[in-house]
C-alpha cells in the first residue's frame, strides 16, 4: 500500500456513504479503524474548498488505514508520554477550540446580502465620478524637474525622460504611464494638479509631495469604470464576514482581565 500524506494537504468534497454502512474501515494489526474516521477527515479537508473527483476515496481510505498504523508505532514507542508531545497536543487542542468557537460565531451571524449590498453603495460612492489616465516623472529636486519641462516644452518626449530620469521606476519603465485611477488614488497634492489639467496638457511647474517633485500630463478622463454588484458579491462578502470576526476578537479582548 502506498501512503497517501500528501492528501493532508488537499481538499475534498466526496461522498462516504460507501462506508458509512460499516462500522469499522478496516482492522490494522487486530485493532478497527472506525468508519468514522474517514468521515471526519473529509469534513476537516472540504472545509478548504477545493473538491477533486470520487477517485479520492480510496486515497482518502488509505490515508486514514496509513495514520493507524503511525499510530500504533508511535504508542509503541512512548511517544505519548513526550514532553514535545503533550505541549504540541496542547497547542492543536487550543487550536481546534478557537477555530470551532470563530466558526460557531460566524455561522450564527452570518453576512447578509443587504448588508453586502450597503457596503457595495459604499464602494459606488466613494469611487463613482472620473477617471484619468496620467503620466508622471518624479525626480529628487525642483531644479531637475524644472529642467525637465523646459526639455519637454522644447519637443523632447515624455515617456523617453520618464523611462530615463523617473525615480518612480514602476511607471517610468512604462513611459511614466500611471493607468486609469481616481483622483483620490493620489496623495493631495498630485491629484489636485492633475485635475487641473486638460486632456494632453502638461504641468507648467513641478508639484512638491512627499515623494519628490512631479511632472505631470493628463492623457485622458473617463467616466467611473465600476464593476457590477454581481462581480465583487462574493469577495465584498469575505472582507465583511472577516472584518465582523476580527470584531468580535476584539471585543472578546476588551472584556479579557488580563494581569
Amino acid at each position: 500500500m502506498k501512503p497517501v500524506l500528501s492528501v493532508l494537504g488537499a481538499a475534498i468534497l466526496l461522498s462516504v456513504s460507501t462506508w458509512a454502512a460499516a462500522q469499522n474501515l478496516a482492522i490494522v494489526n487486530g485493532k478497527p479503524v472506525p468508519s468514522s474516521r474517514a468521515k471526519a477527515l473529509v469534513q476537516q479537508l472540504e472545509r478548504s474548498g477545493r473538491p477533486v473527483d470520487e477517485s479520492m476515496m480510496g486515497q482518502v481510505k488509505d490515508e486514514v488505514i496509513m495514520r493507524e498504523i503511525f499510530m500504533q508505532e508511535a504508542i509503541k514507542r512512548g511517544v505519548p508520554q513526550s514532553a514535545n508531545y503533550k505541549d504540541q497536543m496542547e497547542l492543536a487542542r487550543q487550536s481546534i477550540l478557537i477555530r470551532e468557537l470563530f466558526n460557531e460565531y460566524q455561522t450564527k451571524n452570518p453576512v447578509t446580502d443587504a448588508q453586502i449590498k450597503a457596503e457595495y453603495d459604499k464602494y459606488v460612492a466613494a469611487n463613482a465620478g472620473q477617471e484619468y489616465r496620467a503620466r508622471h516623472i518624479l525626480v529628487a529636486d525642483e531644479a531637475r524637474a524644472k529642467a525637465l519641462i523646459a526639455s519637454l516644452k522644447a519637443g523632447a518626449k515624455f515617456e523617453e525622460l520618464a523611462t530615463k530620469e523617473s525615480m518612480d521606476k514602476g511607471s517610468g519603465a512604462n513611459g511614466g504611464d500611471l493607468d486609469w485611477a481616481s483622483a483620490n488614488t493620489f496623495v493631495p497634492e498630485f491629484s489636485g494638479a492633475m485635475v487641473k489639467l486638460q486632456k494632453g496638457q502638461l504641468t507648467d511647474a513641478p508639484v512638491q509631495s512627499q515623494f519628490g517633485w512631479h511632472i505631470i500630463r493628463l492623457d485622458d478622463v473617463r467616466a467611473a469604470q465600476l464593476p457590477s454588484f454581481e462581480e465583487v458579491k462574493g469577495e465584498l462578502g469575505q472582507q465583511l464576514q472577516q472584518q465582523r470576526l476580527s470584531e468580535y476578537q476584539n471585543q472578546l479582548r476588551a472584556k479579557a482581565k488580563i494581569q
